[in-house]
């Protein structure tokens, strides 16, 4: 038993080895960070109890990370890349954004944008994919004003067909106003129509018409307990 568990780790080792030196760029540090292709990639490890990552890229839009948190509760990371529109909301004709993933089948965590306004007040998550359940609960939640008696998230709207698909959506704050859109089908490839769901959160009030900022896409991690890959063969943020 322990030659097989010796044998796994370096296995694993090497493996993270390969990804490294075949990249053009990679990052152990907590918030290592570089520009690709008019990209920002960012490793971003910044929950309590974090373990080791790495994020690496052959470009602004395909990248990937191996992750190694504890099964604890609570995000640990947020690996991601992103870029800032800095238009406002109602100016914008389009805003979308293209996904390929390739994701892990155990650990907790989700695929998902993380869209704000340029003075941070305003957030908003677009859950694609995702460990926990459509309804709120599971072992990732979204931020919410209100949970059950059983600790899950209670969605203000259910089943909104937007953009060409159907969410859930949930409110909370978290520091931030947070709008969370939970795609009750889950999926690693799609092209979201984030102006539409932004739109949406507009009509309802949950934000105004906003300064659109950074346009984020990551993985946020909860645990990835002894490693796990996440990659994104083709990620896109685009608008006009």
């Amino acid at each position: 038993m322990k030659m097989s568990s010796r044998i796994i780790g370096v296995a694993g080792f090497c493996a993270i080895a390969t990804i490294a030196l075949a990249a053009v760029w990679s990052s152990t540090a907590q918030f290592g960070s570089t520009t690709l292709n008019g990209y920002n990639l960012n490793n971003d490890v910044w929950g309590s109890g974090a373990g080791p990552q790495t994020i690496w890229a052959n470009s602004g839009t395909n990248w990937g990370v191996w992750s190694n948190q504890p099964n604890t509760g609570g995000v640990k990371s947020y690996p991601h890349h992103g870029r800032t529109v800095n238009k406002s909301l109602n100016s914008l004709n389009s805003l979308s954004g293209t996904v390929s993933l390739t994701t892990p089948s155990g650990g907790a965590w989700e695929a998902a944008y993380d869209l704000w306004d340029t003075s941070n007040h305003d957030e908003t998550m677009i859950w694609l994919n995702y460990t926990g359940t459509a309804t709120g609960g599971g072992n990732v939640k979204p931020i919410s004003f209100n949970y059950d008696s059983n600790g899950n998230a209670i969605p203000v709207l259910t089943n909104q067909s937007i953009g060409g698909a159907t969410w859930n959506v949930f409110r909370g704050n978290f520091g931030t106003n947070c709008t969370s859109f939970l795609r009750t089908s889950k999926t690693n490839n799609t092209t979201v129509n984030i102006l539409a769901l932004l739109k949406f959160a507009e009509s309802r009030g949950y934000i105004g018409n906003q300064t659109v900022g950074s346009q984020q896409f990551g993985f946020e991690i909860t645990s990835s307990s002894g490693g796990l890959n996440y990659q994104a063969n083709n990620s896109t943020i685009t608008w006009n």
